[in-house]
């Protein structure tokens, strides 16, 4: 970013997202390119992702903690020894059939549960990695 760009004076809801934007993943930005590119119509395009990844320099530092972190997304990393297990665990937790629960497990790491509550997502992982499965939390 330019210096002008930088010291131009920002309201404080923008802050708060930018301060959200910082504490993300580069494969949450993605996420979140894709969502507001699907809500709103549009195209990113490739200038959205750099200016993201420029930012983090821009905030400072130790800017407070955005609010608790309340919609989870639970993502299989890897199917493990048994994966028929794994694949009837999918079909439990989602409403998928059993070809799109094989191809998400053959194609590790795949999103299983997006906007899950903390519970919902630790119920989740428990129950898959019981079956020999790696899961993340994010």
């Amino acid at each position: 970013m330019t210096e002008a760009t930088e010291t131009k004076q920002i309201s404080e809801k923008l802050q708060g997202i930018l301060t959200s934007i910082e504490t993300l993943t580069v494969l949450e930005l993605a996420d979140l390119v894709k969502a507001l590119e699907d809500k709103f119509g549009v195209s990113a395009a490739a200038a959205v992702p750099m200016g993201v990844v420029a930012m983090p320099g821009a905030a400072g530092g130790a800017a407070a903690p955005a609010e608790e972190q309340t919609s989870f997304t639970v993502v299989l990393v890897n199917s493990g020894d048994k994966k028929i297990n794994v694949i009837k665990e999918i079909r439990t937790v989602t409403s998928l059939g059993l070809k799109e629960a094989k191809d998400l497990v053959e194609g590790a790491p795949k999103t299983i549960k997006e906007g899950a509550t903390k519970e919902e997502a630790d119920k989740i992982k428990k129950l898959l990695e019981a079956q020999g499965a790696k899961v993340e939390i994010k």
